[in-house]
């Protein structure tokens, strides 16, 4: 079967139901030669793809796993829609010269939310914000003030009061998806137990639910970790001709996994805790740049993953710091050596001449 958009899905409960075991196919591995298409043939050639074995199965997890990513997934739709509501506050505000966001880190927060609400309660009317500033906020009282002097009209009251109220809906809607997330996530506490133990899973017990969401808790379906990070579209793409190299790019696949998994590497390149990753993104970013070094952090935690869940073992770092002895052998020159550990990532700087 070949997966268009969500067509497929009805055809496949179906025949899920029934025990029979259904194959289905990336789009990109079917596609016929141009010219002279109709479905019926489309068909004919995918039968005729797979009586030859050339029809690679897509991934499938269980049910069970597919009924939490429909709710992760719901999730950080709920989550994209309540950032672009916050936007569009920003721009109510700015446009009605009120820069709450000068004063308070989070114009959402308890001193600035009650602040706006007084605004929308009495609008064009002047007040003292003391009242309504929290004993902890750090920002002088005059700077508050100063930044609410502005007048909001009543078109841009009524978008405001109307993107505020919008906002404490989706928080509910999103916290009632996240109390049934957790409860289907239960079953699953063994397996969100090992995942957590790789760096950057402890912190948002949310982290590791999505992930199992994704690639689910068996790993056999993957021969390999080089699997697993290829179909999360975390490797490099292989296409070359007479030694001419044509597209490193990596695939589009995993548009709802590799954002999370962009975001822990970011967070691991910055901590002092974990050198395994510190190190390997120093070294590649000082010749590949940026973000090639981030897609290969990305890859080293699947890799971690693929291994903890394989074995049922908790995360070590051992196996990303294998010791590299030098060859004694090996002679550098000075400008030789520098430019190795420039390579690596390293800043050398001059040491300062104590005066006498």
């Amino acid at each position: 079967m070949e997966s268009t958009g969500k067509y497929w899905i009805p055809v496949f409960n179906v025949l899920e139901k029934n025990n029979i075991w259904v194959t289905l196919s990336h789009p990109k591995y079917t596609k016929p030669q141009k010219g002279n298409k109709t479905d019926r043939k489309d068909a004919k050639w995918i039968c005729d793809l797979y009586m030859c074995g050339m029809v690679k199965p897509s991934f499938i997890p269980p049910a069970d796993i597919r009924e939490l990513r429909e709710l992760v997934r719901y999730r950080f739709k709920l989550t994209c829609m309540i950032t672009g509501e916050k936007n569009r506050v920003h721009n109510c505000l700015t446009v009605s010269n009120l820069k709450l966001d000068d004063v308070f880190s989070d114009i959402f927060g308890k001193s600035s939310r009650s602040i706006t609400e007084q605004i929308l309660q009495h609008p064009g009317e002047t007040f003292d914000v003391t009242p309504f500033v929290d004993s902890r906020c750090k920002t002088p009282i005059e700077q508050i003030q100063a930044a609410v002097d502005g007048a909001v009209s009543a078109q841009q009251a009524v978008k405001l009061r109307q993107y505020l109220n919008h906002i404490d809906e989706l928080e509910m809607h999103k916290a009632e998806i996240e109390r049934k997330i957790f409860r289907l996530s239960d079953k699953y506490e063994d397996i969100l137990t090992l995942i957590r133990t790789v760096p950057g899973f402890n912190k948002n017990p949310m982290t590791a639910i999505q992930v199992l969401s994704e690639i689910g808790g068996d790993m056999s379906v993957f021969p390999t970790a080089k699997n697993l990070a290829s179909w999360a579209g975390c490797c490099p793409r292989n296409d070359q001709s007479n030694q001419k190299i044509k597209s490193t790019r990596i695939s589009r696949a995993g548009s709802y996994f590799k954002p999370v998994l962009v975001q822990i590497a970011n967070a691991l390149v910055k901590s002092k805790k974990h050198p395994e990753f510190t190190t390997r993104y120093r070294r590649i970013k000082a010749r590949r740049g940026h973000k090639k070094a981030i897609i290969a952090i990305c890859r080293m935690i699947l890799t971690a993953i693929w291994h903890i869940l394989t074995d049922l073992k908790p995360y070590t770092p051992e196996g990303f710091l294998e010791p590299r002895p030098v060859n004694e052998s090996k002679t550098l020159t000075t400008s030789q050596a520098l430019n190795m550990l420039k390579q690596r990532g390293y800043i050398i700087k001059d040491e300062a001449v104590p005066v006498a």
